[in-house]
């Protein structure tokens, strides 16, 4: 089992900012995938940002032009840049990495108050 951790979660204003990173033990690339889920109470897990290997990447809409999903290369981090948080963005934020099966973090509690 891989073991990714996170860090960066926190409490912050609406219209505020906060950066997830999320550690790899190996080498990023090493992963097909990776990005950031979040679960909201009462909610299914959602998908929130993704990237390949190769650099695309994917945004859900609810985040579209707020939120990026950068990764630094040489320490193996692959972060999440929240901008303008909404109070609906409160959730625990998981980071995944795909390499034939999905690996999880620990996940790290964001909460937007208003």
């Amino acid at each position: 089992q891989v073991q990714l951790v996170e860090s960066g979660g926190g409490l912050v204003q609406v219209g505020g900012s906060l950066r997830l990173s999320c550690a790899a033990p190996g080498s990023i690339f090493s992963f097909n995938n990776m990005g950031w889920y979040r679960q909201a109470p009462g909610k299914q897990r959602e998908l929130v940002a993704a990237i390949t290997s190769g650099g695309s990447t994917f945004y859900a809409d609810s985040v579209k032009g707020r939120f990026t999903i950068p990764r630094d290369n040489a320490k193996n981090i692959l972060y999440l840049q929240m901008n303008s948080l909404k109070p609906e963005d409160t959730a625990v934020y998981y980071c995944a990495a795909v390499s034939g099966v999905i690996h999880w973090g620990q996940g790290t509690q964001v909460t937007v108050s208003s």
